[in-house]
C-alpha cells in the first residue's frame, strides 16, 4: 500500500540472490565453485580436516616398529604362524588366505601338542574344522616345514632342555621379517580347448543336479521305508507260520 514502481524495483533487487546478479552472459558455463569451508574459523573453530602430520606419523610408525622388533627379538616381527584357508562364500572360495589358527586335528597330525603350539609361535583355533583332506594335508605340511626351520632358544642358557638349539645355532640365528610362510598365489594354467561332442550337448546338468540333491534328501526316508518293509515282511512270515 502506497508503493510505486520505483520502490518495487528496489525491493526486487534487494531480495535477488547473488548467483543471479553475477550471472554469466551468452552461452558460457555457470560458475559452480563451492567455497564453503571455514578455514579461518570465523563462525567458530575451524572444522577443516588437514593431514599435515602425515610425514611425522610415518616416522613415528617406523620408530615404533623398530622398538617392537628389538623388544620381541629373536621372535618373528610379524607374529605367529597362521594356516592357509579358503575364503568364505561362493564368490571368493577359489582364493586362499591366512586364517586365524590351526585346528586340533592338524596339530595332532603334525605331532605338536596343542598346549605347546602357542608357546612356539603357532596360532591355534579350536573352533575351526577341517572339511576336506586337502586342507588338512596343506596345513600339516606348513606345520612340518615350520618345525624344521624353528630354532628354540633355551629359557636358561645354563640349563638347556630337550629340543633347544645349541650355542652355534643360536649365534647364527637372525630375526625373521615379513609374513611367515605367506600364501603363494596359484598360477592359472593354460586353458585346454576341446571339441564339443553330442554327448556333451545332450547332457542336462540342471536335471542331474536336482536328481542328486533329491537322492541326498531321500537317504533317511528310503532307509526308513526299507526297514518298515522288512519289518512288515517279517510279521507276515510269522503269521503265515502260525496258520
Amino acid at each position: 500500500r502506497g508503493l510505486n514502481s520505483s520502490h518495487l524495483a528496489i525491493l526486487s533487487l534487494a531480495h535477488t540472490p547473488e548467483h543471479y546478479t553475477n550471472m554469466v552472459k551468452h552461452n558460457n558455463e555457470i560458475p559452480h565453485q563451492h567455497f564453503k569451508k571455514d578455514w579461518q574459523g570465523n563462525c567458530s573453530q575451524s572444522f577443516v580436516r588437514t593431514w599435515f602430520n602425515q610425514a611425522g606419523r610415518k616416522k613415528s610408525r617406523r620408530i615404533a616398529r623398530e622398538k617392537k622388533a628389538k623388544a620381541i627379538f629373536p621372535r618373528p616381527v610379524s607374529g605367529a604362524l597362521r594356516p592357509a584357508v579358503q575364503c568364505p562364500t561362493q564368490r571368493y572360495n577359489f582364493k586362499q588366505r591366512l586364517g586365524r589358527g590351526f585346528t586340533l586335528e592338524e596339530l595332532k597330525a603334525a605331532g605338536i601338542p596343542k598346549k605347546l603350539a602357542p608357546t612356539i609361535g603357532i596360532c591355534v583355533d579350536h573352533r575351526r574344522k577341517n572339511r576336506s583332506e586337502q586342507s588338512l594335508a596343506t596345513n600339516v605340511e606348513r606345520l612340518k616345514a615350520y618345525m624344521s626351520n624353528l630354532i628354540l632358544f633355551p629359557r636358561k642358557n645354563s640349563k638347556p632342555k630337550h629340543g633347544d638349539a645349541d650355542k652355534a645355532t643360536i649365534a647364527a640365528a637372525t630375526q625373521h621379517k615379513g609374513t611367515i610362510m605367506p600364501v603363494e598365489k596359484k598360477k592359472s594354467g593354460a586353458v585346454e580347448m576341446v571339441t564339443v561332442t553330442d554327448e556333451m550337448k545332450s547332457f542336462k546338468a540342471y536335471q542331474r543336479l536336482r536328481t542328486e540333491m533329491m537322492n541326498v534328501w531321500q537317504v533317511g526316508p528310503r532307509i526308513k521305508k526299507a526297514e518298515e518293509a522288512a519289518k512288515k515282511a517279517e510279521e507276515e512270515a510269522k503269521l503265515a507260520k502260525m496258520k
